[in-house]
């Protein structure tokens, strides 16, 4: 039976502020809808103090900028691009056409497609997530979309030149400095001067978020995302300062960001407690982090490690951190997850900014049912068929005429019919004088 040695606020005090967000979404998409570019640039001028003549960068503006950013952070950024791309290649190479012969001269295949056009959602603020513009482009690019649309907001109304540098490097054939609803609403719907896109991808805050759900079934999306999450399962082998850096690298996310370590330790547990208490008066963000541990930490106690699978499972957490003497049992124990970091070795930060897979990954409990984005996201798997043999056509078109009658559908049953009667024996009843 587990055992809490640390538990959250109640759910009720975390769930009261979101209606208030969907009504706030909901207005501004009806305005950008009705208004366009103008209602675009009123709420940027509102929440961004920020209203250029364009909000597109220029290829002139681009290479300038990207000029000005330090070459080691250039480096940095190919090198992560890299890492991505290779990953999202492989994911990419897995992905099979398929075309086989159920009958003679009967051909069902499937093909991958990409959509002709995305949307990439980099967060600003005031955290540049840098990182998301791999995540989202790069992806893209290797699952062959043709046209990506890159937004990220100014930060305080400056220019985030890295980001920009990373949103170019990886692709993005437009960018624009837009961010928040306006700028999901900008590329969903599309305004005057900003082509529509079919998909939506990358993270955001609350309202970014409640966008994209209020959008999706016009648009696709990637997934539907809430704050950050990191959950921890150490046994008696893990060292307590590790799992406690560990759980605050992402409490820092946000004041709303849950961490959770699941132990078959007491001990352990409570010394990681300790060890965050003296570390989080020194964060430099910890006015983020802070809140975070305070309403949504938890520290649980199992009585065994199948027992913390188990207890994990059920949280269906974005980041599943393993620090265990034998990590790997997870991937054979462990259903409900968005990625597994297994082993002390590895950190959820290495996914969020270097590893190679994609850190736009399911929250709120969507692992129980989807994983994160990847290079299949980007593409839809559209099936074909094609009948030459006409025998087969024949047989086909007989069951089809039985099939849809039990089903009361004469129109469907007649379109076999028709082919029964060209390409074999049978007789055209229904259609007086005709002949087969």
């Amino acid at each position: 039976m587990p055992r809490f040695l640390k538990s959250p606020v109640p759910a009720a005090q975390v769930s009261a502020a979101r209606a208030d967000v969907a009504e706030r979404v909901r207005a501004i998409l009806d305005d950008i809808r009705e208004r366009g570019d103008e209602a675009v640039r009123q709420y940027s001028e509102k929440f961004d103090t920020w209203g250029p003549e364009s909000f597109r960068l220029s290829s002139e503006e681009i290479e300038r900028i990207v000029a000005g950013v330090p070459q080691q952070v250039l480096d940095d950024i190919r090198f992560v691009q890299e890492q991505v791309r290779t990953f999202a290649q492989a994911q990419r190479d897995s992905m099979l056409d398929v075309e086989i012969e159920t009958l003679p001269g009967v051909r069902l295949g499937h093909r991958h497609v990409p959509v002709a056009a995305a949307g990439a959602y980099v967060p600003g603020g005031r955290y540049p997530l840098t990182a998301s513009a791999h995540m989202t482009i790069v992806t893209a690019k290797v699952a062959g979309v043709p046209r990506v649309v890159a937004c990220t907001p100014p930060i305080r109304g400056e220019i985030p030149a890295a980001t920009v540098a990373a949103m170019h490097l990886a692709g993005a054939d437009e960018i624009y400095l837009l961010g928040g609803v306006q700028a999901v609403a900008a590329m969903a719907l599309g305004t005057e001067t900003i082509g529509s896109v079919p998909m939506l991808a990358g993270p955001g805050n609350a309202y970014v978020a409640e966008a994209k759900r209020q959008l999706f079934g016009e648009v696709g999306i990637d997934l539907f995302a809430g704050p950050t999450e990191i959950l921890v399962i150490a046994d008696e082998h893990a060292d307590p300062f590790v799992v406690a850096v560990d759980l605050l690298s992402q409490a820092e996310h946000g004041p709303d960001s849950p961490a959770v370590l699941v132990t078959t330790s007491e001990e352990l547990g409570r010394e990681v407690e300790r060890h965050i208490e003296r570390l989080l008066p020194g964060m430099p963000t910890k006015d983020f982090a802070e809140p975070a541990w305070r309403d949504h930490g938890q520290i649980v106690v199992a009585d065994t490690l199948d027992e913390a699978f188990e207890i994990a499972d059920s949280y269906a957490s974005e980041h599943v951190e393993v620090l265990t003497e034998d990590p790997r049992q997870a991937l054979d124990l462990m259903r409900d997850y968005g990625a597994l970091f297994l082993g002390e070795g590895t950190c959820v930060s290495y996914g969020d900014k270097v590893i190679g897979t994609n850190h736009v990954l399911p929250t709120r409990g969507a692992a129980r049912y989807t994983g994160g984005l990847w290079v299949g996201k980007y593409l839809k798997t559209v099936t074909y068929q094609e009948v030459t043999d006409t025998a087969s056509s024949a047989l086909l078109g007989e069951v089809c005429g039985r099939a849809a009658r039990v089903e009361l559908f004469e129109g469907h049953a007649r379109s076999g019919d028709v082919r029964a009667a060209k390409y074999g024996d049978r007789t055209l009843e229904w259609n007086e004088g005709a002949g087969a």
